[in-house]
């Protein structure tokens, strides 16, 4: 082997090996776990990946911000439900009207009084008379009545020849207990038939304390022992349905109302039906009172009493009226009488007036009782009405 040969062998051993060492070197600078094909061999120390490359690379599921879940809603404590009315037990109807005696002669002393300080002078000519007669019409006791009131007291003072205050008191007494029907039968009939209810009806013109009765009568039955269903069929008043609601919610008795608008005939009769159902001693119905026309009126009471009447009889029809209103008390009362068969009155607001005298002219002019008397603004200031506590509170002085 020539010396030419050996030394073209060297020289490529020599490549040969320089080559292996820089492969070699190459190898051992690139990163674990990266990519060789493309790496830059920059001889510095390679930087620390990012917090999420490291996860990635651990095999940890990273979400992106934007999909991260949303941070736990802060929990509202929802408000507790406000506590149920405290069931009431109302005083039962036996001496109501005793117990509000006191407050019923404050309010009608004027007149009592009035009468008697006349009836006692010393001079009972006819300017006199006339001035007990117009005392008495200013009662809204009426014309006819106030007549014949006058009449036979001047016959029996003639006849008695006597002025003393007693005996004239007596004397008062006895006619106004004779024109407002001291033997007339007041009783409202709340008993059930069997296993039906007493329905009772509650009509009236709005403003006079319809509802406001309904739901004190309520009381009244709760407080003698009675179970009670009450309907809200004066549909036409959001406002009638909620007072309703109220009065029935403090003695516990069961509301049945609809939404605003509705048919009242159907309100009344499923009103009935609960009744019924649940074995209530009583069902009470309020009514609508609007007065826009009598035919509307009579359309609409008379269909509410006729559905009603195929559940069951209507054993009570009241008619609530204002004792401040007077003479268009009585219109309307005449209205209403026209429209169902009234079976008594409701005389409402008697506390603030000394108009006391409508109690005789509503009875003579519609031929029903006043059974009931509100005589002021509490929740049991409703009484059965009892003519003699009446007369007494009148003349008491």
């Amino acid at each position: 082997m020539d010396i030419t040969l050996l030394a073209a062998v060297a020289i490529v051993v020599v490549l040969l090996a320089v080559g292996g060492f820089f492969l070699v070197r190459t190898r051992r600078s690139v990163a674990p776990g990266k990519d060789e094909a493309g790496t830059e061999i920059t001889g510095k120390p390679t930087a620390a990946p990012p917090e999420e490359d490291r996860e990635r690379d651990e095999g940890t599921v990273v979400t992106p911000p934007s999909q991260a879940p949303p941070a736990a809603e802060e929990t509202v404590a929802e408000p507790e439900p406000a506590p149920a009315p405290e069931i009431e037990t109302p005083p039962p109807s036996a001496g109501r009207m005793v117990r509000l005696r006191a407050r019923l002669a404050r309010s009608q002393s004027s007149l009592g009084q009035g009468l008697l300080s006349l009836l006692s002078s010393d001079s009972l000519d006819e300017d006199t008379w006339e001035e007990i007669e117009d005392t008495l019409i200013t009662a809204d006791i009426g014309v006819t009545s106030a007549t014949q009131i006058v009449e036979n007291l001047r016959t029996r003072v003639k006849v008695l020849g006597t002025r003393g205050t007693d005996e004239v008191r007596g004397l008062l007494r006895e006619e106004l207990l004779a024109h407002i029907g001291a033997d007339t039968d007041r009783t409202v009939r709340t008993e059930p038939h069997g296993e039906r209810p007493a329905v009772i009806m509650v009509v009236g013109v709005n403003g006079t304390g319809k509802t406001t009765t309904t739901g004190k009568l309520a009381r009244v039955l709760v407080g003698d022992g009675r179970s009670v269903v009450l309907g809200a069929a004066d549909t036409f008043r959001a406002a009638a349905t909620e007072q309703l609601q109220t009065w029935g919610g403090r003695v516990g008795a069961p509301v049945v109302s609809k939404e605003e608008g509705s048919d009242p005939a159907s309100v009344a009769f499923d009103t009935v039906a609960r009744g019924t159902d649940e074995g209530a001693d009583t069902v009470i119905i309020d009514t609508a009172g609007r007065l826009h026309t009598k035919t509307g009126l009579m359309d609409e009471l008379g269909k509410v009493k006729r559905v009603v009447e195929k559940k069951s009889q209507v054993d009570e029809v009241l008619l609530v009226l204002d004792a401040t209103t007077g003479q268009n008390g009585l219109r309307q009362a005449r209205v209403f009488a026209e429209v169902v068969n009234i079976t008594g009155i409701a005389l409402t607001k008697l506390d603030g007036t000394a108009k006391g005298g409508i109690i005789v002219q509503v009875q003579r002019e519609l031929g029903v009782p006043v059974k009931l008397v509100g005589l002021g603004e509490g929740p049991d200031d409703l009484a059965p009405f009892d003519p003699e506590v009446f007369v007494d509170a009148l003349l008491e002085g």
